[in-house]
Parts: C-alpha cells; structure tokens; sequence
C-alpha cells in the first residue's frame, strides 16, 4: 500500500475508535476497542520508523531524528498525564476524548501534508512469505540478535518502572501520587538526557559499545531497585530509575540506525515491524512476570527474576553481536541478487554448513 495512505488511514481509525470511547456501556466493548486502537497503533509506528530512513538518508540527519523521535515519545509519555489531569479539572472526559481524537486528524493532516516515498518493492512471494520475512533475516544477522538481547533487557528493567512504580510507591514506601510521578520524571529525565547526548556521542563512538553500555546501565538501574526493595525508605528511588531511563534512552535511540545499517531499502518495512513485534515479545514475557510475581512473591524475588531476566539479555546480546563488526563501512546499495552476507554479514546458514 502506498505509505501515506496506510499512515493517514491508522491515524483515522484510532480517532474513530477514541471518539467511540465515551459512548460504551459494557466491560467487553472497551476490550473491543483497545485492540483496535492499540493493533492501529502497532502497524503506525513501524511504517512510520520505516519512512525514516528514506526521508533522512545522511547518517546524521537520521541520527539527529532518531534522537527527536525518543525526545516526544519520552515527552509525550511524561506530559500527557499531567494535560488529561488538568483538562479534567475543567472539561468533562467526553471533550478530553475529542481532544484526542482532534490530535490524531492533526497527525494525518501532517503526514498528508509530507511527500513520503512508498516502499520498495520486493519479491517474496505469498502472504506467509512476506510476514515472516523480516523476523526470519532479523533473526539471520547477528547484530539484529543482538539488539533482541538488549530489548529483552529493556523490558526487564522498563517493567519494573512500568508495572510496578505505583504499587511499590503507595505500597512499600506509603507514598503519594505526586510520588508516583516523581519516579516517572525521572525516568523519563534519565531517558530524554540520553537522547539529547547522542547525535554528539555517535559520532565517534560505534552503535555497539552504546548499546551495550546502556544494557549493562539498565542492569545497575535494576541492581539499585533490588536493594532498594530490602529496605524500609527509598530516598535513592529517583536516582534508581533516572538510570534505568538513561540505559533505556541508550538502547532504543540508536537501534534504528542498526535496523537501516542490516536491510536493504525494499527490506526495511519488514525490518522494522519484525523488530517491533519482537520486542513487544520480551514485553509479553516481562510484564506479567513483573506484577504477577510482585503480588505473590514480593519485589525482591521478583527484580531478582527481572534482573536475571536482563543478564541473560545483556549475555546474549555481547555473544550474538560480533565485537569486530564493521559498523562504519558504507551500507550496500539495493541491487537484484544482492548476495546473502552483504546485507547480514554473515553467509547463509547452508553456506555455513559446508565445509
């Protein structure tokens, strides 16, 4: 499909489906209606990652909208409580969900309003073939194995800040809401501080060493909350996850970079969606671990299990991703019957086999 329509149309639906929100009446129809906003949401955001890539095609133009890119989804996941609560404060929540919906036809005016080139074309065959042709070459090339490693960290880490702040705020520490946000802007500080430090930091510094370090920055993040959870007060809490959103920042800010250094321009949308799917796979396991566990465990047993969780993220990722990967060599150009290990680094696995 070309790209600003399917853009313009999943902004159209999850307006809809907001306007749609005041009117139910039933537990289940809300269900209804968060899976499609939420399913609209998750074909946005890797088209949209896609088209990157194409508009920007220096290395540092790009690098400087990847770090844009973190700054307002950080920004937007930081403010937009604090507007919904003082919008309530004057309106009623049915003029807050127009609100919404009038953002998402101000998205798609704007991408209307944007030449963005459709994708390339490719050549793999059936419907089967094309939706599991980015997972099978992301889990074909090592460095992309790699950044999985790292998101399996991000999502231990992340949960504990995403599933279980509240409870551990009003529950263990007899803190406020006003608390609550406390730890959330820090968090987000942590991660909004990175993002602005690395147009200027990847310059001279290749993307897996920052990677990396911001893997072993979430595990010290997680390592600070494991002994927070054994005492009585938490004056170090702020501190704590200000350092899981600075490892954050430094995980997921660069990782667009890697994406477009492994994949040939017909090959990115599928790129960006199987690392999008994939990663929201290490949240699947990560989330319930993180408030199931918590409920019947506690926080300690449960950020030593996340903590675990992450060693074995940040391990796979140092072994999968080579320490002698030649990440400033230029990226190859898109031609018919582009070799296999151009694009991977790594010859087919039937290649491999032979002698």
């Amino acid at each position: 499909m070309p790209r600003r329509f399917f853009l313009v149309t999943l902004d159209a639906i999850r307006a809809l489906v907001v306007l749609a929100l005041p009117f139910v009446d039933q537990v289940w129809q809300i269900y209804v209606l968060i899976v499609i906003l939420q399913s609209a949401s998750a074909s946005f955001t890797p088209a949209f990652q896609a088209v990157l890539p194409d508009l920007l095609p220096d290395e540092r133009d790009y690098t400087k909208a990847l770090s844009l890119s973190q700054l307002a989804s950080t920004m937007e996941s930081l403010l937009s409580p604090l507007l919904a609560a003082a919008v309530l404060s004057l309106v009623s929540f049915h003029w807050l969900f127009t609100g919404t919906s009038l953002g998402f036809a101000a998205s798609a005016a704007l991408v209307l309003s944007t030449r963005i080139p459709d994708a390339a074309r490719g050549d793999r065959g059936g419907a089967w073939d094309r939706t599991m042709a980015g997972i099978k070459m992301y889990l074909a090339t090592p460095r992309l194995r790699g950044t999985l490693g790292l998101d399996l960290v991000v999502a231990a880490a992340g949960s504990v800040v995403m599933v279980n702040t509240v409870n551990y705020v009003r529950d263990t520490l007899g803190g406020t809401q006003s608390d609550v946000a406390l730890l959330l802007a820090a968090n987000g500080a942590g991660t909004i501080l990175a993002a602005l430090l690395l147009p200027r930091v990847l310059d001279g510094i290749p993307d897996r060493t920052v990677m990396l370090t911001g893997g072993g920055t979430l595990l010290a993040g997680l390592t600070g909350a494991i002994a927070l959870s054994t005492v009585e007060h938490g004056a170090a809490a702020p501190v704590v996850w200000a350092v899981i959103g600075l490892g954050t920042g430094l995980v997921l800010t660069p990782v667009g970079r890697v994406l477009r250094r492994s994949s040939r321009p017909a090959d990115r949308p599928a790129i960006f969606a199987a690392r999008f799917s994939l990663s929201h796979a290490c949240w699947l396991l990560a989330y319930p671990i993180a408030g199931r566990l918590a409920t019947d465990a506690g926080f300690t047993v449960t950020w030593l299990v996340l903590g675990a969780l992450g060693v074995i993220g940040l391990v796979t990722a140092v072994r999968a991703w080579p320490r002698n990967d030649d990440e400033d060599r230029p990226r190859p150009k898109s031609r018919p019957g582009q070799p296999f290990e151009d694009i991977t680094g790594q010859p087919p696995a039937a290649a491999r086999a032979r002698p």
